[in-house]
């Protein structure tokens, strides 16, 4: 089917996540008419599922809501959430002609014009399913508003779970709720495109050292986010298997990073200074639990990061230099950490209550066969001048911003996103001078 459906902008941003908001915010008060799509039901990215962010330890909800409240607000930013990247190239042949992209609208099963987000439709609901929001650590229902502070605030249906049983069509009080929604496709044309699709973690279950996601208590670290999250889960940090509160718990660092049996052989970065900061809120909310952190090298990299690793340090959190080579299921639901001792003291096994593994970051969005621009060694968007200007590409008018070009740190993501509108901004007025 082809779209005859056709939205003009001067910039399509591909990604809702902190790199995407910023850029979206910096061209959109430049006066430009900006599109945002975002494959999620909301905008927001990973950092609005984070507690907190380090060094400073402040919200990260209250960093980024405002900036999601902005965008949503903007009246030269569009949102487009729950789509489909199909396709993104120049428009026409030869020299570059503009952006075009073709984008599907995934069905909610709700019209965006009739819910008013009450969510009478999610109260009446009986289905019970789990809630990827949470790390599929409790339950949500079957049709729900991803989060509470979510943008937009417009319930999803998940069609394979729902019994159609006609409970929330029946409690709907503006009839929003259309079981024969239909995907629809349109298309977008813009002068510029900026890539901000961020990053994923390596999936545990590939994993087969660490129990394939087989360990009750083996977790990864954006679900100790959650657990560490005013409005987690369990609103306090319990074990996933029984609820108990674990006494004993450890980080195995480089879990899938600086391994190329994983197919990760670069460093992940950001990794060190996350578990540090969640074994910090961990020592807060259990003050007496043994905190371990087994690393190979602690690499604290940017401004005020080395004393936040000497505060940890200080505040009782045990370093151990030493790498993992294997866990197991222990007794009493406990999980059997086995290391070798990086101080040549031999092998040894010791028995946690908790395991988080600092999974390694790989990229969130493959663009073979969407989108001719390259890629690099690791899979990451190539940077083509990485030391004079990290956003460009080999796309004349495509650029890229945060993780999508590879691992950093909310700081570098957000000065980068400020690069990237500036660099399709003077694009687009070289282009107009040009005309």
């Amino acid at each position: 089917m082809v779209s005859t459906h056709i939205k003009n902008f001067d910039t399509l941003v591909v990604g809702g996540g902190i790199a995407g908001l910023q850029t979206a915010l910096d061209l959109g008060d430049m006066g430009y008419r900006v599109a945002v799509v975002e494959k999620d039901a909301s905008i927001g990215g990973k950092m609005i599922r984070l507690s907190k962010v380090f060094p400073t330890l402040d919200c990260a909800s209250c960093i980024t809501t405002p900036k999601m409240s902005a965008v949503a607000h903007h009246e030269n930013i569009t949102l487009f959430t729950y789509c489909e990247l199909n396709s993104l190239d120049h428009d026409g042949s030869g020299e570059s002609q503009g952006i075009k992209a073709l984008i599907t609208q995934n069905p909610r099963y709700v019209d965006p014009i009739k819910c008013i987000g009450c969510r009478q439709c999610e109260y009446v609901c009986p289905v019970h399913i789990p809630d990827m929001e949470q790390g599929g650590l409790s339950a949500t229902k079957a049709i729900s508003i991803p989060f509470s502070n979510a943008i937009p605030q417009l319930p999803i249906m998940d069609i394979e779970n729902c019994m159609l049983c006609g409970q929330c069509e029946k409690a709907c009080p503006t009839n929003a709720i259309d079981y024969f929604q239909k995907p629809e496709e349109f298309t977008i044309t813009a002068k510029t495109a900026v890539i901000t699709t961020g990053f994923d973690l390596l999936d545990v279950k590939d994993n087969v050292q660490y129990g394939n996601g087989q360990i009750p208590n083996v977790i990864d670290s954006l679900q100790m986010e959650r657990l560490l999250a005013p409005h987690g889960p369990y609103n306090r940090v319990l074990r996933p298997s029984d609820g108990m509160e674990p006494d004993s718990i450890a980080y195995v660092q480089c879990a899938g990073s600086r391994d190329k049996s994983m197919g990760v052989s670069y460093c992940s970065r950001v990794c060190c200074m996350y578990a540090i900061k969640q074994a910090m809120l961990l020592s807060g909310s259990l003050p007496l639990a043994d905190i371990i952190i087994y690393y190979m090298d602690i690499r604290a990299f940017g401004k005020g990061y080395e004393q936040f690793y000497q505060n940890a340090k200080a505040m009782g959190i045990e370093f151990v230099k030493a790498k993992v080579a294997r866990i197991d299921k222990g007794e009493n639901g406990s999980a059997q950490v086995r290391y070798e001792l990086q101080d040549g003291s031999g092998i040894a096994t010791t028995d946690h209550d908790l395991v988080v593994l600092s999974m390694g970051m790989v990229p969130g969005w493959n663009p073979e066969p969407i989108c001719p621009v390259s890629k690099d060694s690791d899979q990451f968007i190539t940077s083509i001048k990485p030391k004079i200007s990290p956003v460009l590409t080999n796309m004349d008018g495509l650029f890229v911003a945060g993780a999508a070009a590879g691992p950093k740190d909310i700081v570098d993501t957000i000065t980068e996103s400020g690069s990237a509108a500036m660099e399709a901004a003077k694009f687009m007025s070289k282009s107009l001078m040009e005309d």
